[in-house]
């Protein structure tokens, strides 16, 4: 069915059909639809690596939360779904950056950004956000420090 609305000053007819898709959270293959939809291919995931270590000298890059792809309710409640740690990195770049993986993704990126010292410290520490973090689901993306 087609709508249409008429404008007051110029009485032209502007046709307004805008289809609009929902899901119903109950339906039976709700998980794997999603998983479906937001799946990435390796072909993005390497995009995203070159764009990561385009922001300075990155030691380490960890995806977790909404980056998996077998994803559950319980994943989306990690400490960070992007961990990045490094030196010089460029705050512009950085927030022109997750700007746009929040885009792309759909939703807000839980992001942490460590210095190399900070992140060998607190690793050494046993620090609980640390610990956590590589202890729960996650991938590492890029890892030159060896973990």
């Amino acid at each position: 069915m087609k709508k249409y609305r008429i404008r007051k000053k110029t009485k032209k007819i502007i046709r307004t059909d805008k289809t609009r898709w929902s899901l119903n959270p109950d339906f039976e293959f709700f998980n794997e639809l999603r998983n479906l939809i937001l799946k990435s291919s390796p072909a993005e995931k390497d995009k995203m690596i070159k764009k990561i270590l385009g922001l300075g000298r990155v030691k380490l890059a960890v995806t977790s939360g909404i980056f998996l792809e077998n994803t559950g309710s319980d994943l989306y409640d990690t400490v960070a779904d992007l961990f990045i740690v490094g030196d010089d990195i460029s705050k512009k770049k950085l927030r022109a950056f997750l700007v746009a993986l929040e885009a792309e993704v759909g939703k807000e990126i839980k992001f942490t950004l460590m210095d190399k010292d900070e992140f060998q410290y607190r690793h050494g520490m046993f620090d609980r956000f640390i610990r956590v973090l590589l202890e729960g689901p996650h991938e590492k993306i890029i890892n030159k420090l060896g973990l």
